[in-house]
């Protein structure tokens, strides 16, 4: 059934098709027999999925990447597909459009896409308020009764993806990621700060050590000062040398940063099968498919190298419970999923769990 649908939406603009079909699914999830049908399809009720990482419980190990529900307005519907946890943002202190469109690209030959969004976000206040809703309807037990989601030991992980406006000079840099997570940090789980993405000029020069250092450390002095501090992560890119890696290794275990998502996109585009018009590339971060191999590789990398004491969410080419198995074995612990949630459709998270064993 999904074949179809994806052929009908692959005629249309990628970014275009992405609002429209979950705007749809928002729609037919505002009817409660549907809701409950939709919730019932895809919503995996294996408890031996169950995955306890940073404190937190997660139902399953299969979240969805930041970047797709940038602004926490899908956590109901997302929830009812099944996703362990969901990553919201990249959330910027100011609200921002992102790049010109078209900014988002289909390789289907490849199993992949490529995106320059450029952190276009509503900003950090209004999806703090949206966020503060979703935990108000939680607690109260709307939120779970409503998705069909009737435990609270189903409850859905808000990770926060946090990053600086394009604007702001990286010397200053630190005061964005300081004002999104203060903001944020009573909404949500755990926090990953975002200094990898390809798309903001400049942004990947944060991941110097020095100039990581002093964001981190910032972040941390902020979270040792709450009343419940929350865990904090970096996402790198899968484009750093093994020397860089070794100083983000080196850094993390200084500082006792919480963990790692590895990876981020990609402005590699080695052996891809696609061509674009007249020979031309596309920039952007790719993703998909064309990843899984670097991603795997940075995992067993960074995993080895710490002797397991950084904890790892992969991200990169995961498609099937056989990808899951391969980064779980290389040293992560939960896994994310974004590119393949649009070419596998709705029902990725209940497919990978079927077959998935973890035991």
């Amino acid at each position: 059934m999904y074949k179809i649908l994806r052929s009908i939406f692959f005629l249309f603009p990628p970014e275009w098709t992405h609002y429209f079909s979950m705007n749809c699914l928002k729609i037919l999830c505002v009817i409660q027999p549907i809701r409950k049908l939709l919730a019932y399809a895809f919503t995996p009720a294996d408890s031996r999925l169950t995955i306890y990482f940073l404190k937190m419980k997660f139902k399953n190990p299969i979240g969805l990447g930041a970047g797709f529900d940038k602004n926490a307005v899908h956590l109901r519907e997302l929830a009812i597909l099944g996703f362990g946890f969901v990553e919201v943002g990249t959330v910027t202190p100011l609200p921002q459009t992102g790049n010109p469109k078209p900014r988002l690209f289909r390789l289907p030959k490849d199993k992949a896409l490529i995106n320059r969004m450029g952190f276009n976000n509503d900003g950090v206040k209004l999806v703090t308020e949206r966020l503060k809703r979703w935990k108000e309807s939680q607690e109260s037990g709307v939120g779970s009764r409503e998705s069909g989601l009737i435990t609270h030991n189903s409850r859905l992980i808000i990770g926060g993806n946090i990053g600086k406006n394009k604007n702001t000079p990286n010397e200053e840099a630190w005061k964005d990621y300081a004002a999104c997570f203060n903001e944020l940090h009573p909404y949500v789980d755990y926090f990953v700060v975002n200094v990898s993405s390809p798309n903001t000029p400049g942004l990947r020069e944060l991941q110097d050590k020095e100039s990581l250092k002093k964001i981190l450390l910032h972040l941390l002095m902020i979270n040792n000062g709450k009343a419940n501090s929350k865990p904090v992560l970096l996402k790198i890119a899968p484009d750093l040398t093994y020397r860089q890696i070794d100083d983000l290794i080196d850094l993390a275990l200084e500082i006792k940063l919480d963990g790692i998502v590895a990876t981020n996109t990609t402005i590699n585009r080695q052996d891809l099968i696609h061509e674009f018009g007249k020979g031309n590339q596309e920039s952007g971060g790719l993703s998909g498919s064309p990843l899984k191999k670097r991603s795997t590789e940075i995992i067993r990398y960074i995993h080895q190298k710490a002797n397991g004491q950084i904890p790892i969410i992969a991200s990169g080419g995961v498609f099937t419970s056989d990808d899951v198995k391969e980064k779980l074995d290389a040293g992560a612990s939960l896994v994310q999923v974004w590119t393949s949630f649009i070419y596998e459709g709705p029902a990725i998270v209940k497919r990978i769990c079927k077959t998935l064993n973890i035991q």
